[in-house]
C-alpha cells in the first residue's frame, strides 16, 4: 500500500509537513503502529530526519532509515509501484498539471490493483486486513472495483 503526496518544493521541511500532518490525521497511536520504520532515500528531502521520527512533544513516532545508492531493490515494492505510476504519469510528464486529487486518484487504483505476491488480493485489501478500512478513510484511499481500475494515462486525462 502506497500514499503519495504533491508537495511544494522539494525540501526537508515539505516531507517533515506531510509526516506532521499524517500524524495529526491518523492519530499518534495509529501513525505510530503504521511508521514504525520510514525508508527514505539520500535526497535533500529527508537531510532533517530528527524532525520526521519526533513528535511535536519530543516523543519518538518513527525511525528513519536510508537505503545504499544505486540499490533499488532494498525497497522492491516501492520500485514496482513506481513502475505503476510511470503507466499512468509517463516519465517526460510534467507533473504542474496534476492536483492532489489526481494523485490520490491513481493512488487508489494502483492500491486496488490485485498482486500474485498478495495472493491476488490488493493492497487496500491486505491493508484492510490488518489495520482496518477506517484507517484507509482518514487517508484518503477507496477500493476501485476490479473491473474499474485503469493504469493508463486516461485516468488523468481533463
Amino acid at each position: 500500500f502506497m500514499l503519495a503526496f504533491i508537495r511544494d518544493a522539494n525540501t526537508s521541511q515539505s516531507v517533515i509537513d506531510i509526516f506532521n500532518r499524517l500524524y495529526l490525521d491518523l492519530q499518534p497511536k495509529s501513525f505510530r503502529r503504521l511508521f514504525q520504520v520510514l525508508l527514505g532515500d539520500n535526497g535533500s528531502e529527508f537531510s532533517n530526519p530528527s524532525a520526521i521520527e519526533t513528535d511535536p512533544q519530543g516523543g519518538c513516532r518513527a525511525r528513519v532509515f536510508y537505503c545504499d545508492p544505486q540499490a533499488s531493490y532494498q525497497k522492491g515494492a516501492a520500485e514496482n509501484n513506481h513502475t505503476l505510476i510511470r503507466r499512468i504519469i509517463p516519465k517526460g510528464t510534467s507533473p504542474d498539471c496534476f492536483t492532489q486529487e489526481d494523485i490520490t486518484l491513481m493512488m487508489n487504483h494502483i492500491n486496488s490493483y490485485g498482486r500474485a505476491n498478495l495472493g491476488d488480493k490488493t493492497p487496500y485489501e491486505v491493508f484492510a486486513s490488518l489495520y482496518g478500512e477506517d484507517l484507509l478513510k482518514k487517508m484518503g484511499a477507496e477500493l476501485i472495483p476490479p473491473d474499474k481500475v485503469t493504469l493508463r494515462p486516461s485516468l488523468l486525462k481533463k
